[in-house]
């Protein structure tokens, strides 16, 4: 890397100027320098994420102290204060002259040395006052007070107040600003001697590892940079998967197995569609549940999305696992009341994941919420009909909503052949009593997970 902050610069600009997906861009340019300094990649990871995650909270700050707002700056020079602001705030081991300096000097480097002086004296301002810096007080406006305090837009802090209360909210928007490690699925079919080898070959590559308190096969990992680098990786003995994810698998394996229980036969091999797969971790974990038995089939839109879910299909080596593009909307007539369960897990608004693609708050709008809820009802009223009479469908988002969760929820109980099913016999104990009504809603800041919703539901047979 020959520029840290030049790369910082240009990947802040792709996203926040062009419209580039924080995630991708991220992912695809640390790729790229995969073999660099590892604290050269740390430091640009965490000033490009930490810009757009406090960006809000950064442009009130540069309005207090700059006599050109934000939004009149030229690109390049707003987002060159952008992630000088959020040094200065937020990384406390790097000198105040040092951010300074580098700004300017990079700002010059770029075709504004006429600028120099108004980058150098705004953030100069900043560095000397920032600890009397003043925002709005959360008694008198909660709103703008959380808006601003964690970066959240506004409409999105109104509506959360509404559905949950100032406490709760407050709590969510915590959570969702914390440090969110890595968290990986390890086989479960590994042996103890397998599961100790692998804790200490990434122990001596310097990388932190905690089991995760609701499941016993989910481990937190730390310092973790290039996954696909990591011990086991190419060897398929672990997904990168948010232990809310796992837990679809463990609910709706646990809903088959009752299922299974109340028949005079058996289902010895359970048929499994997973409607909208990519990149395939609950697939995945379905194939392992059923443990050789039966069938997966993981379907997705596109031929991209579709060969995401092959590429970890052939690296965990699960032969039972099919693979098909297909689009959810659109009735596939031969699936007709082939499947003994159908995940569901649909487009969603995705604020339960902002704490790992952060410009997801700022892209979300109230229209696009009703729109999302529209495309989730037009997908539910196709893939019902893919469940057997006494079958199991399971709802999923990434999203703390109300409308796309609990609401969808009750909508699709009411409308089609379905019962909500209780979940709490197949939940952690951390979460035992979540689950009793067939729905679990968890949040960033609350539950040890992202935000993420899960609705367990058995199709009605012909004489209920």
């Amino acid at each position: 890397m020959n520029n840290v902050r030049e790369l910082v610069l240009d990947m802040l600009m792709e996203i926040l100027e062009n419209g580039g997906y924080s995630h991708l861009v991220i992912r695809d340019v640390l790729d790229k320098y995969d073999y660099s300094d590892p604290k050269e990649k740390a430091f640009v990871k965490r000033v490009t994420e930490g810009t757009l995650e406090r960006l809000i909270q950064i442009d009130y700050v540069l309005n207090a102290f700059s006599k050109v707002p934000v939004s009149k700056m030229k690109p390049l020079i707003r987002n060159l204060m952008r992630m000088s602001v959020y040094q200065l705030l937020f990384m406390e081991r790097i000198p105040d002259s040092a951010i300074c300096n580098e700004a300017v000097k990079l700002a010059g480097k770029r075709g504004f040395r006429g600028l120099s002086g108004f980058v150098n004296g705004v953030l100069r301002g900043i560095a000397r006052n920032r600890d009397n810096i003043s925002y709005p007080d959360k008694n008198e406006d909660p709103v703008k007070a959380f808006s601003i305090r964690y970066s959240m837009p506004d409409w999105l802090v109104e509506r959360w107040i509404a559905c949950y209360g100032r406490e709760k909210t407050q709590a969510i928007l915590e959570g969702s600003l914390r440090e969110h490690p890595v968290t990986v699925r390890l086989r479960e079919d590994l042996s103890k001697k397998q599961t100790e080898e692998w804790l200490a070959e990434l122990g001596k590559q310097g990388i932190s590892v905690q089991q995760h308190p609701y499941l016993s096969y989910a481990y937190r990992l730390s310092g973790a940079e290039g996954i696909k680098r990591l011990p086991g990786y190419e060897e398929g003995l672990f997904v990168v998967q948010d232990v809310s994810s796992m837990l679809v698998a463990e609910i709706a394996s646990g809903l088959l197995e009752t299922v299974d229980a109340e028949k005079e036969n058996r289902t010895e091999n359970p048929l499994v569609l997973d409607a909208c797969a990519a990149p395939g971790g609950k697939s995945l974990h379905m194939a392992e549940k059923l443990a050789g038995r039966g069938k997966v089939i993981a379907r997705d839109l596109t031929e991209y999305k579709a060969s995401l879910i092959r590429d970890n299909k052939q690296r965990m080596n699960y032969d039972h696992l099919e693979v098909q593009v297909q689009d959810a909307t659109v009735l596939d007539e031969a699936m007709i009341e082939k499947a003994d369960v159908v995940l569901a897990d649909l487009p969603c608004s995705g604020l339960g994941i902002m704490g790992k693609k952060r410009d997801i708050k700022y892209r979300i709008r109230p229209e696009s919420l009703q729109e999302l809820e529209a495309l989730q009802k037009q997908i539910l009223h196709v893939v019902w009909q893919y469940v057997k009479p006494g079958g199991i469908l399971v709802y999923s988002t990434c999203t703390i909503n109300p409308a796309e969760n609990e609401q969808m929820a009750d909508w699709f109980a009411q409308t089609h052949p379905f019962s909500l099913q209780s979940l709490e016999a197949f939940l952690p104990g951390a979460l035992k009593g979540e689950g009793m009504e067939g729905k679990l809603q968890l949040f960033p800041g609350i539950h040890e997970t992202d935000g993420f919703f899960i609705a367990g539901f058995r199709r009605k047979q012909e004489n209920e």
